[in-house]
């Protein structure tokens, strides 16, 4: 994505939000400039702290999740019998939706960080496995065979053929979860906790009733989702620059 592009898409969102603060004419929907007012004065307060504890908890869920679901899916890909034994389980796992899991987690582990972290590292590692798995399996034999006739091994094999081919996936399967990750990290939040941006945006807007700071949290929690997705657009033109060789 271009910053031209993302500057006028900003712009034009800017000016939708303002005209529909001034034709609403309602305290639940201030202006962008009261809000820009406000996002500056908690900055000077505790939204940057709430900020911190929200990124710990995505940012530990996400090294978790690729740490323990990208191995997973390579080695499904590559041993048949591991992948007959699992796929069936993540078959029946993967649909459901895992947010219906956060009363059961929050019992287990209690109302931590541990419980937060736990949910949305659900979230991610089986979008992870499968990707990555199903990118593993669908690497061409002659490939594979072409390496082992140069005396690969099993760990050549993983370092030099099925890691490489398998990074878009992972990072795919990132980008496409940042999203459901920030949503999901909103609604562990409310439970049990007094620092994170989910508990700042329903304390502000629900408790104190003041709505420009809640927008305010709202934009941090923008801020967070659009800088993950950023991350995850820099990993790939660092790790995967054979796409971007014209």
């Amino acid at each position: 994505m271009k910053r031209r592009d993302l500057f006028f898409a900003v712009i034009a969102l800017i000016v939708a939000w303002a005209l529909a603060a001034l034709v609403l004419d309602k305290a639940i929907l201030p202006t962008p400039w009261a809000v820009g007012a406000a996002l500056v004065k908690e900055l000077g307060r505790d939204l940057p702290l709430h900020f911190l504890f929200s990124l710990w908890r995505v940012g530990a869920s996400t090294l978790l999740a690729v740490a323990l679901a990208a191995p997973a899916g390579l080695a499904m890909g590559q041993l048949k019998r591991l992948d007959r034994l699992f796929m069936p389980v993540v078959y029946l796992l993967y649909p459901i939706p895992k947010i219906v899991f956060v009363p059961i987690i929050l019992l287990m582990l209690g109302f931590g960080d541990l419980s937060k972290i736990a949910i949305i590292f659900l979230i991610l590692f089986f979008q992870i496995l499968v990707l990555v798995r199903d990118q593993a399996t669908a690497l061409r034999p002659e490939l594979v065979q072409s390496v082992r006739s140069l005396g690969a091994g099993r760990r050549a094999l993983f370092r030099f053929v099925y890691l490489p081919a398998s990074l878009p996936a992972i990072l795919t399967a990132l980008r496409q979860s940042v999203g459901t990750a920030v949503a999901v990290l909103y609604v562990t939040e409310l439970f049990a906790t007094k620092w994170g941006l989910g508990y700042y945006i329903w304390y502000k807007g629900s408790t104190q009733a003041n709505y420009a700071a809640m927008y305010a949290g709202v934009a941090a929690m923008s801020v967070l989702g659009l800088g993950l997705y950023f991350t995850v657009d820099w990993l790939e033109r660092r790790l995967c620059r054979w796409k971007y060789v014209e």
